[in-house]
């Protein structure tokens, strides 16, 4: 460990210990207003400790000294932020709200909580009062026991956050497994996401149920990567039956798990995928998947009413959303006419018109990359084998699999995690912790990282600690400035356009 890993774990540490500091001045506590509190302490020390956060993740983004070193410096960053008010958000009243409609016998997805008459309802963001729950049943069930066990707001709220760091630590464990299948470094990859800001400070503060749904998707995605090679034993079919369950149960929780499904199904053909294999494989797994979310949602009685409230989560109009940032550009510009388009909702329908063309493109891509893949280069020690004896020709043969298997499965995440990008991208709305669904799978998968490190270190910013969206206090400068960064990406993409398999990100 160098003079510069020290630094960035004690300047994090420090970050860390900041953050906490406001949390409890001005954190998103149940009696607090939801207005932001004004006091240039609670500003001041959250803008320091981000800073110290970002700065010291930045600083290693290339990778830990160690897997372990990576492990028990992110933890040391956790501890602080586990036992400090929830933090840039005040979603995890939510939660408690809709697990309390839940276990009192009430329906989440037909009422707000407001109406339903929670008594915690005051605790919670005032645009979110009236909604339905937009989350699947797995996690109104999850939600409805940490009710009934917490007693109160306060142990729902722990017990809520501690169902989160139950989630990171199911992530974490999967990932140097993830990372060695795909070729990339397990301390980089455990680096990447254990130590970003957006996991300590939203995921495991705010207790997002974010965290659950990758502590689901993570494990699944492991299963499918070291499952046996060939179809034919019970173990097999258990296994990618097992995988597809895990994967259900992900989209119960959050329905963003739905794109990855996909690419999963990809992950559960042994060599390259063909239409009889992908039927087989691939349809063991969607059965187990789709099995698990349909018996779950008959024995909870909530049926599939919570695909009703997905609608909802675009209530909200913030240019962190880059289809919603144009809208509100186009409405800006229509006032100046003296006119008023109402551009946001067609922008928003045109983006997510153009994420249901493109994730089966990037699906097919992959599938095509994996029935047709390039050419390996020998291992240079599988040549040196072969002239050493014969024996040694069978070695590096197996060094050539070796190399293979890991392009397949680097080939199958890195699509999984471009999707999630599309799928952020071009969403009616977002949110800083919604960065950590690309980020968990993009770390373990890509060779490049800046071009999806530097959004996530940048939406560390976005939101202060009483859960106040800076996004709301920028909107027509914001607005401007994210039609124009969009504008520019699309310029500097189609000047380098290139054949994905001679970049990969």
């Amino acid at each position: 460990m160098g003079a510069r890993d020290r630094i960035a774990r004690y300047a994090g540490l420090v970050g860390a210990l900041l953050l906490a500091v406001a949390g409890y001045l001005g954190g998103a506590l149940p009696d607090a207003d939801t207005a932001p509190d004004g006091g240039p302490l609670t500003v001041t020390l959250w803008l320091l400790g981000t800073i110290a956060m970002v700065g010291a993740w930045w600083a290693l983004r290339a990778g830990a000294p160690s897997t372990r070193w990576a492990y028990v410096t992110a933890g040391w960053w956790a501890l602080p932020l586990l036992v400090t008010a929830p933090l840039g958000s005040r979603d995890v009243y939510s939660y408690a709200c809709q697990g309390w409609i839940y276990a009192d016998g009430g329906d989440p997805y037909a009422i707000g909580v407001a109406a339903a008459g929670c008594p915690w309802a005051e605790a919670v963001a005032p645009v979110w009062r009236d909604t339905p729950a937009p989350y699947g049943p797995f996690f109104v069930l999850l939600a409805a026991l940490a009710v009934t066990l917490g007693g109160g707001l306060v142990g729902t709220v722990v017990l809520l956050r501690l169902l989160a760091l139950a989630g990171v630590l199911a992530a974490a464990a999967c990932l140097p497994g993830l990372a060695r299948a795909a070729g990339v470094p397990p301390r980089r990859a455990t680096w990447l996401l254990l130590a970003c800001p957006l996991v300590g400070v939203h995921l495991v503060a705010g207790a997002h149920n974010d965290a659950v749904m990758l502590g689901l998707l993570l494990p699944a995605l492991l299963i499918l990567v070291h499952r046996p090679g060939r179809l034919g034993s019970r173990h097999s079919v258990g296994v990618l039956l097992l995988a597809g369950v895990l994967l259900g149960l992900a989209v119960s929780v959050k329905a963003t798990a739905v794109v990855v499904l996909p690419f999963a199904a990809l992950a559960a053909v042994r060599g390259r995928p063909g239409v009889r294999t992908l039927l087989r494989d691939g349809g063991l797994l969607a059965f187990g998947a789709v099995g698990g979310l349909l018996v779950l949602s008959w024995l909870t009685g909530l049926g599939l009413g919570w695909l009703g409230g997905l609608g909802r989560s675009g209530d909200t109009v913030q240019w962190t959303s880059p289809p919603t940032a144009i809208g509100m550009l186009v409405d800006y510009v229509g006032e100046l006419l003296a006119r008023h388009p109402n551009a946001v909702p067609v922008t928003r329908i045109a983006a997510l018109a153009l994420l249901a063309a493109l994730l089966p493109l990037l699906w097919h891509h992959t599938y095509l990359t994996l029935r047709h893949p390039p050419p390996l280069t020998p291992h240079p020690a599988a040549s040196i084998m072969r002239l050493a004896a014969p024996v040694s020709a069978f070695q590096g043969a197996n060094l050539m699999i070796d190399a293979t298997e890991v392009e397949r499965v680097r080939v199958v995440l890195r699509g999984a995690g471009v999707g999630l990008v599309a799928t952020v991208v071009l969403a009616p709305v977002f949110h800083p912790w919604y960065a950590t669904w690309p980020l968990a799978v993009l770390a373990v998968a890509a060779t490049r990282t800046a071009w999806f490190v530097l959004p996530c270190a940048l939406a560390s910013f976005l939101a202060l600690p009483d859960g106040t969206n800076l996004a709301r206090l920028t909107k027509a400068p914001g607005a401007i400035a994210m039609t124009a960064l969009v504008l520019a990406a699309l310029v500097w993409t189609l000047s380098r356009r290139r054949p994905w398999r001679s970049t990969p990100p």
